[in-house]
């Protein structure tokens, strides 16, 4: 049995109930409207996409691991995912239109970029995501959960949007835990609060 303690009541709570909440997506589902900010800078390394052109979406000139701030771009988009979320796949669609929709404006595309990070994901775990629901941005596993726990442990799907510098620097204007409405809705919300000018 496992023990929860609940403002000083502990409930006995039977191994396979907890299992079925993993598998269901219990623990990686977002409370509605939840927000939860990271406990630091994002500062850690990713290691360079063996895709050619994922590491030419980034902006990368070599195969070196690289900081969130080195990414050619004005903003960037982070979803922190995993392939066991029900939630994240139903959103995978939202998100591939969020990423279309910022290809297909070309005062846009070279300015936001978008990557996934699979918190608590294998490599595998991650292509198949990739492959399964036909994700065209480049995407990152976290097998041990480091990169998570750095960032607070948040909720999947979460998603931290970045303005960068151009000095390998970068500030966190959004930080949330949530589905996305519609794909235009929240693409605008994030140029909005970026400060991003962007030409039709």
């Amino acid at each position: 049995m496992k023990y929860i303690i609940h403002q000083n009541r502990i409930t006995r709570v039977p191994w396979a109930v907890l299992i079925f909440f993993v598998f269901s997506g219990f623990i990686f589902s977002p409370a509605p409207g939840l927000s939860e900010e990271p406990a630091g800078r994002l500062d850690f390394l990713l290691p360079a996409p063996d895709n050619t052109g994922h590491r030419q979406y980034l902006g990368l000139s070599t195969d070196k691991p690289f900081s969130l701030g080195q990414i050619k771009a004005q903003v960037v988009i982070v979803e922190i995912f995993s392939m066991y979320c029900p939630v994240c796949q139903r959103e995978a669609e939202n998100i591939n239109a969020v990423f279309r929709l910022i290809q297909s404006r070309s005062g846009l595309k070279d300015k936001v970029k978008l990557i996934g990070i699979g918190a608590g994901n294998s490599a595998y775990e991650v292509d198949f995501f990739r492959e399964k629901y036909g994700i065209e941005f480049p995407l990152f596993s976290d097998t041990d959960f480091s990169i998570h726990k750095k960032i607070g442990e948040v909720r999947t799907p979460h998603f931290f949007c970045l303005s960068l510098d151009g000095n390998n620097g970068f500030s966190v204007f959004y930080s949330g835990t949530e589905a996305i409405e519609t794909p235009e809705a929240f693409l605008q919300t994030l140029l909005k609060d970026s400060g991003i000018k962007v030409t039709p």
